[in-house]
């Protein structure tokens, strides 16, 4: 018996793992979940152990093109809902499909290790308020999510005021009366730094590199509703595109935003319409990278000084997977290299699930990628001649799903893909995957079925 065929351990009940979930159920595979909260939601549950939400956080893309396809968010849900929205409507998920029987909640996966090679199964260990358990399972699925593991700099120099990392930062009034310093302007920085503005005595926003920023509206509508009927070239799409933010957005340079050095859509726009209006009036100075600390006094990198009462430094995530040997994820630099993000070149008992960013790609492009692995693990029990061919070709060598597009060599860049390219693979081996076969073809040759 192979490992897929044994019950699977699937760790994590946020979208990703309930997307996993809910296709594993139709599908008929068997899996235990395990989720460390007393309930689904992962990071969109501001209470969990594990989550980074502030009470003010709202997703920055519109629900329309962020929910599940087959189920809607309530038509009472604001276009940008805010994580208690979420929650609600993950725990409705969860509901609607019958999940939590599946999970053992309040569970903290301590350990996941190998018995030996591909499909000799896994132990998994972990504590509950019985004490430490484990159990062997034929496969292992990671659902734990990527935004959970602070990355938090080593700044120059001694800072004798506060030093908050984004990730701790719950409520607005932790910065009452207090000057204040945002370190990093992707978009939790500008949505944090506008609450600085409202409820601080003062903000600045240090900044590294410069970003295009998106306003959430256009012509009434939220942005990322609008275009993508026509598919354009690249090249192509930057001018159009870029013409619309000029439009939009102006020039941010004017309010002291240094010029991206990178082409639009190289890293993830920011979008947020308040920090530039904010800019404009002068309620935030915008300071380059930080060069040296002294008490309460920064030094900035062309020269200038503040004085500040707290730094918050809203510097991302690293991806974290505390419980399982790096070496086992086939890690390369900044993340795990792995077939469309999720599959393991050498091993079909093992799936990383979520470590996918994309600018757009929803819940449904994550949903997506839950259904190909669990029609991949079918296909494998049922020698479904596709199967044997997406084995062979995540086997043979394989590049991200980038089409062709040059992202920035950052940490938070190396698992982004482009949507269209990777939704278009994705959906392409679920199709491949659910075509009836002769059971009597079983030995053709996998060359010839990968036509």
């Amino acid at each position: 018996m192979s490992g897929t065929e044994q019950q699977i351990a699937l760790i994590g009940a946020g979208p990703m793992g309930l997307a996993m979930a809910k296709v594993m159920t139709e599908q008929n595979i068997s899996f235990q979940g395990f989720e460390l909260h007393d309930d689904v939601g992962g990071l969109w549950d501001i209470d969990g152990p594990k989550s980074t939400m502030y009470e003010t956080a709202h997703l920055i893309s519109s629900k329309r093109m962020t929910e599940f396809a087959d189920f809607p968010m309530s038509d009472d849900v604001a276009e940008y809902p805010s994580h208690r929205d979420l929650k609600h409507y993950f725990c409705a998920f969860a509901d609607h499909f019958d999940l939590r029987k599946s999970y053992h909640f309040g569970a903290n996966v301590t350990a996941v290790e190998p018995l030996g090679g591909d499909g000799e199964g896994w132990v998994v260990r972990w504590t509950d308020v019985e004490g430490p358990k484990e159990q062997v399972f034929g496969a292992v699925m990671i659902a734990n999510g990527t935004l959970s593991e602070p990355n938090l700099p080593e700044f120059p120099g001694s800072f004798e005021g506060e030093v908050l990392h984004a990730s701790g930062y719950r409520y607005p009034s932790q910065f009452d009366g207090k000057r204040v310093l945002v370190v990093g302007a992707g978009n939790s920085g500008c949505d944090i730094a506008v609450d600085a503005i409202h409820h601080g005595a003062s903000c600045d926003l240090s900044m590294r590199r410069g970003y295009y920023f998106v306003p959430k509206y256009v012509f009434g509508r939220p942005a990322d509703t609008m275009g993508g009927a026509i598919k354009l070239p690249m090249w192509l799409k930057r001018k159009v595109d870029g013409l619309i933010l000029r439009w939009f957005v102006g020039d941010p340079q004017k309010y002291g935003f240094p010029k991206p050095d990178y082409a639009l859509y190289e890293s993830h726009p920011v979008v947020n319409s308040l920090v530039l209006y904010h800019a404009g009036h002068g309620d935030l100075q915008i300071r380059p990278d930080i060069a040296d600390m002294n008490g309460h006094t920064v030094s900035f990198t062309d020269g200038s000084t503040g004085d500040y009462d707290m730094i918050l430094a809203a510097t991302g995530y690293k991806l974290h997977y505390p419980f399982i040997d790096k070496a086992l994820l086939n890690w390369q630099g900044d993340a795990p290299h792995l077939f469309l993000n999720c599959l393991h070149p050498d091993r079909d008992d093992l799936f990383v699930l979520g470590m996918v960013e994309a600018s757009g790609l929803g819940w449904q492009g994550r949903h997506e990628q839950a259904e190909m692995i669990a029609r991949y693990i079918t296909g494998l029990r049922q020698a479904h001649p596709e199967a044997r061919a997406l084995q062979a070709q995540k086997a043979a060598g394989f590049s991200r799903a980038t089409g062709g597009m040059q992202y920035l060599n950052l940490p938070r860049m190396a698992y982004y893909v482009d949507k269209a390219t990777y939704r278009g693979e994705v959906t392409g081996w679920i199709k491949r995957l659910s075509k009836p076969f002769d059971r009597g073809q079983i030995g053709t040759n996998v060359q010839e079925t990968a036509k």
